[in-house]
């Protein structure tokens, strides 16, 4: 029989010190998020970045947490209760981080008699730190739980025309009206050195501004090649012209060289070359999360405005809406249709 695992990315228990805490312990302690050596990455996240980070991380909570709960899990429980509906075989929903855990996700489709499973990370581009380490995960479940499970996965979809259409028609709709100077493509960000563990050739990703363009293998696992790649098929699907938009990197961490340029430092020198009015949009995200909702639609707006800025418009992730939700029940289906 086969079945579906969606899995996002997780999110604290609460708002609250005590619950953000043990959440970004298990994050941040992810060899596929920071790959150094155990010790040193307990050193880094254990010695330091633990001492001061869960208050500061719990009063950004504070400032998205709905009354259902966290955003990310709300809007997520929404689009799979709506996937579940239009699917006619078993669907669970799961996080890598947190309560909602992957394991816990394959137990219920084993319960229920399923042996195939289509693994299905909620993220259009490919990262260690997103797609990597979910399949890792429920793979040494797999190996350890479930033996005799069979697993298939869902690829990074950045390129496929039907997500790219969803995309394109939730930004159209969300700037009808809006006379933007600046359109803002923000992706999350990651180091440097990222791109080249996970290139495959072992020599393509130079970040030289030229290897993203030129075709190779090491692009199906390249995260910078494949948020490019999104950009420019959004443009061309809605004929955005090249000196209306631009595309940046959001959510780095200090001590390393992450993808540039940097969101924050782009938007707050916009109002300065008198682009007063901008809109961002979040393509590495389907859902509204913390790096959405309070670092984007909060801190940036703000930051943007103090700045000189006039007009700030954030536009949604795709969340749970109706198309969103006909396109990911097509690409169950198919994987149901598969022999």
């Amino acid at each position: 029989m086969k079945g579906v695992l969606l899995v996002n990315l997780g999110s604290p228990k609460s708002p609250e010190p005590k619950d953000v805490k043990p959440y970004l312990d298990e994050f941040l302690m992810d060899k596929y998020v920071i790959d150094v050596p155990f010790l040193l990455r307990a050193l880094i996240v254990r010695g330091f970045i633990l001492r001061a980070r869960p208050k500061e991380s719990a009063h950004a909570y504070k400032k998205i947490w709905w009354d259902e709960g966290s955003p990310l899990i709300v809007l997520s429980e929404r689009m799979h209760k709506k996937v579940q509906a239009k699917a006619t075989i078993p669907v669970s929903l799961a996080m890598r981080y947190g309560e909602m855990s992957i394991e816990k996700g394959l137990k219920e489709l084993h319960d229920q008699g399923v042996t195939n499973v289509l693994l299905f990370p909620l993220y259009p581009q490919y990262a260690m730190a997103s797609t990597l380490t979910i399949l890792v995960l429920a793979e040494k479940i797999r190996a350890e739980k479930y033996p005799n499970m069979k697993f298939t996965d869902v690829p990074a979809f950045y390129n496929k025309p039907d997500y790219i259409k969803n995309l394109s028609d939730i930004m159209k709709k969300h700037l009808e009206g809006y006379d933007y100077d600046q359109l803002v493509f923000s992706y999350h960000g990651i180091p440097e050195r990222h791109i080249r563990k996970t290139d495959v050739t072992k020599s393509h990703c130079k970040i030289d501004g030229l290897c993203c363009n030129t075709p190779s293998p090491a692009h199906e696992f390249c995260y910078r090649h494949q948020c490019y790649e999104t950009t420019r098929l959004v443009v061309e699907q809605l004929q955005i012209p090249e000196h209306k938009y631009i595309q940046t990197f959001q959510s780095r961490l200090a001590g390393d060289k992450w993808l540039t340029p940097y969101t924050d430092t782009e938007i707050d020198k916009m109002p300065s070359k008198g682009i007063k009015k901008i809109a961002v949009v979040t393509p590495a995200f389907v859902t509204d999360c913390l790096e959405t909702l309070e670092e984007i639609s909060m801190r940036a707006k703000e930051d943007f405005e103090e700045n000189g800025g006039e007009e700030f418009l954030s536009i949604p992730c795709m969340n749970d809406d109706d198309a969103w939700v006909e396109t990911v029940t097509n690409w169950i289906s198919d994987f149901q249709k598969a022999e």
